[in-house]
């Protein structure tokens, strides 16, 4: 692994990230291909995949009919017989239409076989524009919860990058998540050939010493300026991007827990049932002695994404709600 240490770096944008991996990992290994809807030609709905039919070909890049039981079927068998494709559900909800072919056979077929199954799932999912209740929701607690399936949801482009490449590496399917509203944020990437991420590694963002937030997707940059607006106040705050959800670095998590002793836990999706829910659960398990107040919960309200950007934004958790959740905790 390549660590962002004196190495060059160029500021790119979350989706220019994905697309740089994918371009660099077809080069590397032709047994990679890439599957999707509008992948080809058009570039994805927001030109993720842009340029890479032209520098590939058809036969590895391929449109496909709207149908995600094919495209994830397409996935299993090409992964079985020896590729490595990478498999785009345009949007996180429809992946329920393929959830046989991810929970039953991807993510079994090792347990089933004895034999890799090397797919990627990519996905985008949460609120980002107009796109209703059926194009915005957050299941990864769903999918985290399948053995056999690894879950991976980065919240930086240098992250996405290198957690990328090392998913279409991985010998087990990884299931990855990028988030609609941080598709045209920009951070730093270090510009090397082999720069991987590992998967099931949490990364501390901020550190702190008064209270950890553990966030994920676009509430890690929320937590972030939440933390340096109470920096100003003398509070002191740790914030953890676990990066991976399954398998789930719980070791880093549990870490920071015991040193501050105070928890929130920020996401997009809603509370209930959740994975806020669970690193709560993990903080009482592992580390209640060494918790000076209840665990707090920063999520969505529990209602259907709506269509307005305006209304949509306003039900996803912001900066605000961040430093209220971080203030109940610290009081």
């Amino acid at each position: 692994m390549t660590t962002t240490t004196d190495v060059p770096t160029r500021a790119l944008k979350v989706w220019q990230g994905i697309n740089q991996a994918l371009v660099e990992e077809m080069e590397r290994d032709e047994r990679v291909v890439l599957v999707g809807e509008d992948v080809g030609r058009p570039g994805g709905p927001y030109g993720v995949t842009r340029g890479l039919r032209d520098k590939f070909g058809d036969l590895r890049v391929r449109d496909t009919p709207i149908s995600e039981q094919v495209l994830v079927g397409l996935g299993v068998g090409g992964a079985a017989v020896g590729l490595r494709p990478v498999i785009e559900i345009m949007f996180f909800d429809f992946a329920m239409i393929a959830m046989d072919q991810i929970v039953n056979q991807a993510a079994k077929f090792r347990y089933f076989s004895g034999h890799d199954l090397p797919l990627v799932i990519r996905t985008m999912a949460g609120a980002g524009g107009p796109n209703g209740a059926q194009h915005s929701q957050n299941f990864e607690a769903w999918y985290s919860a399948v053995p056999g399936l690894k879950v991976v949801m980065p919240s930086q482009a240098a992250d996405t990058k290198g957690l990328l490449k090392s998913a279409i590496r991985d010998d087990d399917p990884v299931l990855f998540i990028e988030t609609l509203g941080l598709y045209t944020t920009r951070h730093d990437v270090p510009q090397v050939d082999e720069y991987l991420v590992p998967i099931g590694v949490a990364d501390i963002k901020r550190e702190g010493s008064d209270l950890t937030v553990v966030a994920t997707g676009r509430l890690v940059d929320r937590s972030l300026e939440a933390a340096a607006q109470l920096a100003e106040e003398g509070i002191s705050v740790e914030v953890v991007d676990p990066r991976t959800l399954q398998p789930l670095d719980t070791e880093a998590i549990t870490a920071s827990i015991r040193k501050t002793g105070r928890l929130v836990v920020a996401q997009e999706a809603t509370a209930q049932y959740s994975f806020a829910s669970e690193i709560c659960a993990l903080a009482v398990e592992e580390c209640l002695s060494e918790l000076k107040a209840p665990p707090v919960r920063v999520a969505s309200p529990f209602v259907n994404v709506p269509t307005p950007v305006p209304l949509a934004e306003s039900r996803a958790p912001g900066v605000d709600d961040v430093v209220a959740a971080i203030r109940k905790a610290m009081a």
